[in-house]
């Protein structure tokens, strides 16, 4: 079995990935496609996702088919076609609209620290999603998400906080997804047994 590597991102069978960065221990899911994009430390997604110009900073978990920064067309012109932008691939003596991908590449999506993008979610571009935050299944997400927000629907709006505003301000202040590898190890039993305002109170 494969291994989570601290040097290496673990990039399974069938993937396509073009101008992207990732930190340690990154994995990405069987036929994913990844383009001008980053994932920052420990983030990953699994199978079938389609991720493009966009930041993922860590610990974000990322289920299966999901869609992030997906393109647009050029709505405002005679014809939304690829003929418009990709146009060596239809004649020879034309070239592609560097413009037009120039201004694409430059679409930026944010994805917070420790957020969770449930099924076959899509996240626009120039989106920002805020650490903590949740998308729910299937969701279209269309404007920016609040840190440790649950978002959910077509368009997603906000079901719940996570936790109140003080507890996601603390959180945010201890950064723990900072913190070295070794001391998040030496914490897991603290993660794993603490509740969320047990834990502010040790590491605040």
């Amino acid at each position: 079995m494969k291994k989570l590597d601290k040097n290496r991102p673990l990039i399974h069978s069938d993937c396509q990935v073009v101008d992207s960065d990732f930190g340690s221990f990154v994995e990405i899911g069987e036929y994913s496609i990844i383009s001008n994009s980053n994932f920052g430390d420990y983030s990953y997604c699994t199978r079938f996702c389609d991720i493009a110009n966009t930041d993922i900073k860590k610990f974000s978990n990322i289920a299966s088919s999901v869609r992030i920064g997906p393109t647009d067309h050029p709505m405002e012109k005679a014809s939304l076609h690829h003929f418009l932008y990709r146009s060596t691939d239809y004649w020879e003596d034309k070239e592609h609209d560097k413009d037009f991908f120039k201004n694409r590449y430059s679409r930026k999506t944010i994805i917070g620290n420790d957020t969770w993008i449930g099924h076959a979610a899509i996240v626009k571009p120039d989106i920002t999603v805020g650490d903590g935050a949740i998308i729910g299944a299937g969701s279209v997400v269309t404007k920016d998400v609040e840190s440790y927000t649950i978002v959910a629907g077509n368009p997603a709006k906000i079901i719940r906080r996570r936790f109140s505003e003080k507890i996601a301000i603390q959180l945010s202040e201890i950064q723990w997804w900072n913190w070295s590898h070794e001391k998040i190890g030496s914490s897991l039993d603290d993660f794993r047994t603490l509740s969320v305002e047990d834990f502010i109170s040790k590491y605040k």
